[in-house]
């Protein structure tokens, strides 16, 4: 019998999405595509302004040490003997560094404070395996609502079926939350008490209150740990509430123990090296599960924060994290460590139902939900309006006059043909005391771009809408008495891809995220101190349905393993559609919303679980597939496969595409016996788009049992040569266009480490031509920088001297050098990061690297970056910039 909850893949055809025909190798498809079709842009919003420069600088450094850690085999002697072996090389090389942490069971290596002037000598030192920038990382600010939206979430995972029929809720599963901390006070986690209580078991607070890795406040910089996980943000507690909160709001799991790891203060953000901190805590403390609810975004798999994630996957722990929210900034936007290889990167799916202000209908009686519009004042909470007049769609640059004279009275008016702007400012023109505008489709709507002008404006359903229009057709006078209730209504955008959801693909081209889950309008705890309860969104939402799925899971079968419990829930996951008719892209939903009871109930798996195809330049790729059927039954499995959309464009704003890719199976069908296990294999070739596209394309293939179950397999991968986007790219288009890279100085910076600014509102002015002292001016350094725009991940990035006189080509100190590490791409079309150089250069003589300052006098700086999945032997993988010529004069 087939549980799953959504049968969209077997039902893909009712639905008039077209499912691949199954042909054995060499055979024609009946159907040959007639290649990619537009279909939508990616997202709505509006890309930030590209030219408006934004500095993504940082001046602190993850440095790693040769051997795996602990967690991955390697002794604890020697680790130390390592580390030790470091501090004393970097001494010798005079390498001027504050070491911040050191690392053993997850990350052998050390977090440091420096500036990016010596990053070559660092890289050269003996034992460093690669160093990587430390980012910096924020917690969404909360959107506060009230409402059981909580219990329509659990709905759609089938977590409730899970709890009130399979009996399943986490008991004896210990979740860590790493996070702002846990109200364990809150009568949701059994509170009052103090910590540690009986659900909030363990933790550990790494921050303190006050702690802000962005404020400039150097004292506020500095963490001050305690013993007391306490949430002072409210993120963490609203984390934990969806995971296994138990009172006003059921979590997921309600009966695990949790485990507390804090990470932020009561603001602002933290950094990544307190995040491996408290995984190795968390290991230390035995938890089963590890959420985290944080990512820095743009990064790859092999940054440190999703690296030491894989070593506690290696440690028996099963790590979960949300993929993150940039969204709206294009495609490649993930971060870790939910693109760890061995994590569960989790993306959102908005809510089936949410909260909603409401006002009465007069003479109805009726409730009405609505939206407020974009800037517009909020409407009262009491009193009646005005009448309602119908006054059409008010567009008057389309020729659309308002159908009635609204002066005095309230226009209901309809979405459609011009912006809701123009609509509200015709209506207020005119001398409307209100503004009423029904949407033109099923559902509710958000109305931005939209000025107050001191009346209200508010949004409603079509079926409302309709409802107002046919009273005021019937001659009956309409009013709408303003209240303070909310009601629950359904969201029109429910059980679809959350807009703010991070796309994949890694820059590595593997598969990201892995599985979705509710993450739009999520009800659950919040502080005490702060409301006791909150609605907010984001893929931080999702993961904890994931990581509550998973302790469901854990409590079911202990047995189960950290691999294979992402495997099942991805064999099992639902794909979820885009406005209904086509199938979300898979590098925005990967294989889909989990299946909490098709998950426990499977009794096959599919092996791998997802394909990263990789680029298509070499050709289809084969893969074989393994299906072991741990039931007492043989099954045989017809295979199929379904396409989902695709994106292509500008990796910061994309568009949407119908692609088809080639399926081909080594047989129509497989059959597995009892306890056994079979194997096929999947040819897939991509749809063939042109190089300019830069298409990412993506689907699943599907085996159907005939004991009525079904699995599937994603896959995505990306068509054509990876290495033709370009990675330096100006800023901008046409006359607003900055041609960065730049040679400049530093004119204002209200924070550095050392010669590096890490201000984000520090600014820099072009320097062509111009002179450096390589001295302290004015407060600030006088130095040479160069400043470049990454518009994709590369895997490194090389700064050369080039000696004007003599043209002879050094490796500087601030050499960025082949295997520091692959770095992430900028965060925003106008982000850039800023390199300087302090003057030296380094030199091989023998075995040993010599550094030396050079003279006074002109130099050029050369940029070379190597190109996401490059080859370094291949010239055509590497991009080149070459500075105009500069003095230095001491």
């Amino acid at each position: 019998m087939n549980l799953r909850r959504h049968k969209y893949l077997g039902a893909f055809a009712a639905l008039g999405v077209v499912t691949a025909a199954v042909a054995a190798p060499g055979a024609a498809n009946a159907d040959e595509p007639d290649g990619p079709a537009y279909l939508a842009p990616l997202h709505d919003a509006p890309a930030s302004d590209a030219t408006t420069l934004v500095n993504e600088t940082t001046g602190r450094w993850f440095v790693e040490l040769a051997s795996p850690p602990i967690a991955q085999g390697t002794a604890k002697a020697r680790i130390a003997r390592e580390q030790a072996a470091f501090r004393q090389a970097a001494r010798a090389a005079g390498i001027d560094y504050t070491e911040r942490r050191s690392f053993d069971t997850l990350f052998n290596g050390f977090s440091i404070d420096m500036d990016s002037s010596q990053l070559a000598a660092l890289r050269r030192t003996q034992g460093v395996a690669a160093v990587y920038p430390m980012v910096s990382l924020s917690v969404p600010e909360p959107q506060r609502a009230s409402g059981p939206d909580m219990a329509t979430a659990l709905g759609m995972t089938g977590a409730d079926v899970a709890q009130s029929e399979l009996g399943l809720t986490g008991e004896g599963v210990k979740v860590a939350v790493m996070d702002t901390g846990i109200d364990y006070r809150h009568p949701d986690f059994g509170g009052p008490g103090d910590f540690p209580t009986d659900r909030v078991a363990y933790g550990y607070d790494f921050v303190g209150d006050d702690y802000d890795a962005g404020s400039p406040d150097a004292a506020t910089r500095v963490p001050r740990p305690d013993a007391d996980p306490m949430d002072c943000q409210g993120h963490g507690t609203h984390v934990a509430g969806i995971v296994g909160a138990d009172g006003e709001v059921v979590g997921v799991a309600p009966d695990v123990t949790f485990g507390a790891y804090r990470v932020f203060g009561c603001t602002g953000s933290t950094e990544a090296d307190i995040m491996i901190a408290a995984m190795e805590r968390a290991l230390a403390d035995g938890m089963d599960v590890l959420n985290m609810s944080i990512g820095s975004a743009y990064t790859w798999p092999s940054y440190p924060t999703a690296t030491a994630s894989d070593a506690l996957v290696d440690a028996g722990m099963v790590v979960v994290a949300s993929i993150g929210n940039s969204g709206a900034s294009g495609v490649y936007s993930a971060g870790a460590p939910g693109v760890g290889a061995k994590v569960i990167g989790v993306g959102s799916i908005d809510n089936t139902h949410s909260r909603a202000k409401s006002v009465v209908a007069n003479p109805s009686g009726e409730q009405v939900a609505y939206t407020e519009l974009g800037d517009v004042a909020a409407p009262p909470t009491s009193g009646t309006t005005d009448e309602l007049v119908w006054v059409g769609r008010g567009c008057r640059a389309a020729g659309d006059e308002l159908l009635a004279d609204p002066a005095g009275k309230t226009a209901l008016m309809v979405r459609g043909e011009c912006s809701f702007e123009e609509k509200y400012a015709a209506s207020a023109a005119a001398g409307a005391t209100a503004v009423v505008i029904a949407n033109n489709v099923p559902g509710m709507f958000s109305g931005g771009g939209v000025v107050d002008r001191g009346i209200p404006g508010i949004g409603i359903s079509q079926a409302d809408g309709d409802a107002l229009r046919a009273q005021l057709d019937a001659g009956e006078t309409v009013t709408l008495t303003w209240t303070d209730d909310e009601i629950q209504v359904a969201s029109p955008t429910g059980g679809e891809k959350s807009s703010f959801s991070s796309y994949g693909l890694a820059p590595d081209l593997s598969l990201k995220p892995d599985v979705a889950a509710p993450g739009g309008n999520i009800y659950s705890t919040y502080p005490l101190a702060k409301g006791g309860h909150a609605t907010l969104s984001g893929t931080s939402m999702a993961a904890p349905h994931v990581a509550g799925a998973v302790a469901l899971l854990l409590e079911a079968d202990p047995g189960l393993g950290a691999t294979e419990a992402r495997d099942v829930l991805q064999n099992t996951a639902d794909p979820v559609l885009f406005r209904g008719a086509y199938v979300e892209t898979v590098h925005g939903q990967g294989a889909g919303m989990i299946d909490v009871p098709a998950a426990h109930a499977a009794t096959a798996s599919v092996t791998p679980a997802k394909l990263s195809l990789g680029e298509s330049e070499a050709g289809p790729v084969t893969t074989t597939l393994t299906v072991a059927n741990a039931g007492d039954a043989e099954v045989t499995y017809t295979l199929s496969s379904v396409d989902a959309l695709a994106t292509g464009g500008s990796t910061f704003a994309p568009g949407l595409y119908t692609a088809e890719s080639g399926v081909e199976f080594s047989a129509p069908t497989v059959t597995v016996p009892a306890g056994g296990s079979a194997e096929v294999d999947v040819t897939i070739t991509s749809p063939g788009a042109s190089q300019e596209l830069q298409m990412i394309y993506g689907g699943y293939v599907v085996l159907t049992g005939d004991d009525g179950s079904e699995y599937s397999v994603p896959f995505a991968g990306f068509d054509g040569d990876y290495q033709a986007i370009r990675a330096l790219t100006p800023i901008g288009s046409g006359a607003g266009q900055v041609d960065l890279p730049w040679l400049t100085r530093l004119t204002a910076c209200e924070q550095l480490i050392d010669l590096d600014c890490i201000d984000p509102a520090g600014t820099y002015s072009r320097a062509d031509g111009e002179t450096f002292s390589l001295r302290w001016v004015d407060g600030l350094p006088d130095y040479p920088y160069v400043i470049a725009h990454l518009a994709h991940q590369v895997e490194d990035l090389d700064i050369h001297v080039v000696d004007d006189r003599t043209g002879q080509r050094y490796n500087p100190a601030f050499h960025v050098a082949s295997d520091l590490g692959p770095l992430g791409r900028s965060g925003s079309p106008g982000g850039f990061q800023a390199f300087v150089w302090d003057g030296t250069v380094t030199k091989t003589q023998g075995s040993k690297d010599v550094t030396r300052t050079v003279r006074d006098g002109d130099y050029r700086l050369e940029v070379r970056a190597l190109k996401a999945g490059g080859d370094r032997s291949n010239p055509a993988h590497w991009e080149t910039w070459t500075s105009p010529t500069f003095t230095i004069d001491r």
